[in-house]
């Protein structure tokens, strides 16, 4: 969530006037982490607010890095009305690519915050920063098909990504044959799973490792929806779905391994501006996680799953102290052991055990 609070204190920044019912800045925002966790020197580098994750992430010398961009890039003064809208200025497009980052999911709820013309603009940005996308587009068509990375010479990584409303995306943000907007589900049927397993059918082949990254649910909470269940496993059953990466929730949800595929129901934020927000302060949403999975090619299976935990400070992601990683660790595996697997201490890490 690179955009309102953390867009102002990046080279770059839109007009931080905001339309939503308690706050009309989005330098607010700023001020509230500085009042937090002290002043923040602006305007910070693009590496700044990655902070300590990036030296992670070259350790792990990871074959893609993919992200659920949730925020408009875009310079559009338009926008939905919806109450709230994150934008982020097309200048700082740099910040995605400081941390290399190789793909953003964009069937989300705020990808369309300033309008058709904001979305065009993210689409285009992100094309030109050599950023590959997937969830949305100028129709139906481009909204459906996959992100493909490359991963050497035989294998592909295929990232298809949808929306539910249930995550607050409008209905009327759904793409159309001949309209842009997001690729949005019409529920979690079975036929939702066999249309998205032509899709799959329609792109995969051997030697492809394909993840469904889905939006949906509500921002709060540990529960995991009969539906949303019961979909994540028809996607792995019928759709051939190596890898489902759910998303919305602020804070870290439990993880399920099904027939050796891992289901992430919700990942959290890894970036946002909520320091120094009163209210859900049990939930802890500044700690979060980086997802290191690690897939057997071609079969699929999983092979690894590790999560560093990291704490996000002054707008920056930093190193968390070792009762924050206590803590974390405990609720992860308080929530994953409904599903019979345990979340372990692994140095500076967490390792997801399963069997």
């Amino acid at each position: 969530m690179t955009g309102r609070g953390v867009d102002q204190v990046l080279p770059h920044s839109c007009p931080p006037r905001l339309y939503e019912p308690a706050v009309t800045s989005a330098l607010d925002y700023v001020a509230l982490a500085e009042r937090a966790n002290g002043p923040i020197r602006r305007p910070v580098d693009y590496a700044y607010v990655w902070g300590d994750a990036l030296e992670v992430l070259e350790e792990e010398r990871t074959d893609v890095r993919i992200v659920n961009l949730e925020t408009s890039i875009t310079t559009s003064d338009e926008p939905d009305p919806k109450g709230i809208n994150y934008r982020m200025h097309p200048g700082n497009a740099p910040v995605l690519t400081a941390a290399k980052i190789d793909c953003c999911l964009l069937a989300n709820n705020h990808v369309l915050d300033w309008g058709r013309a904001g979305l065009s603009e993210t689409l285009e940005t992100l094309a030109r920063a050599g950023i590959r996308s997937a969830g949305a587009g100028p129709d139906l068509r481009a909204a459906q098909s996959p992100a493909v990375l490359p991963v050497g010479a035989e294998s592909r990584v295929l990232v298809f990504s949808f929306g539910a409303t249930d995550a607050g995306i409008p209905e009327d943000w759904g793409a159309g044959p001949a309209a842009a907007g997001v690729h949005l589900l019409p529920d979690f049927s079975g036929r939702t799973v066999e249309r998205i397993a032509g899709l799959v059918r329609a792109t995969k082949r051997p030697g492809d490792v394909v993840v469904a990254s889905v939006h949906w649910g509500g921002n709060w909470g540990y529960d995991i929806p009969a539906a949303h269940r019961r979909f994540a496993h028809r996607l792995i059953e019928r759709a051939g779905v190596d890898a489902v990466h759910g998303h919305s929730s602020h804070h870290p949800k439990a993880i399920e391994i099904y027939r050796e595929r891992p289901i992430l129901y919700g990942c959290g934020d890894l970036l946002n501006d909520y320091e120094g927000i009163p209210g859900n302060e049990e939930f802890r949403d500044d700690l979060v996680l980086l997802y290191f999975v690690t897939l057997e090619v071609p079969a699929g299976r999983l092979v690894r799953l590790q999560l560093t935990p990291l704490r996000i400070r002054n707008l920056r992601l930093n190193q968390p102290s070792a009762s924050d990683r206590a803590w974390l660790r405990g609720r992860l595996d308080r929530e994953c052991c409904r599903f019979r697997h345990r979340v372990i201490a692994a140095d500076e890490a967490y390792a997801v055990e399963w069997g």
